[in-house]
């Protein structure tokens, strides 16, 4: 599995990346085909009021894509949200495949 973490007008720190890249890897327990992860870090400025932190995940799995967007105060936060909702996308294809 490829992970990708790119961050937009912004510098993330290390602690933040770790984080991220941990929890990435419990994906692996959803698909054991999950080919590339891409995660992009945004900051919603609105006339230079950074408001909100946006967290994309896409994952790349054969003949498929998931891909979620999440905006919440804090990028934990964004992320956790993300993160639930991508592996419930997950777990609904897998039903869907098995039925």
């Amino acid at each position: 599995m490829n992970v990708n973490i790119q961050t937009v007008h912004f510098d993330a720190d290390v602690k933040l990346k770790s984080h991220i890249e941990k929890k990435i890897e419990k994906l692996n327990q959803f698909h054991d085909k999950i080919t590339k992860v891409d995660i992009y870090l945004k900051l919603d400025n609105i006339v230079h009021n950074i408001k909100d932190k946006i967290v994309e995940i896409k994952v790349d799995i054969p003949r498929h894509q998931f891909f979620v967007k999440q905006t919440c105060k804090s990028f934990e936060q964004s992320f956790e949200m993300a993160m639930e909702s991508v592996i419930n996308q997950m777990k609904r294809k897998k039903q869907k495949n098995l039925a």
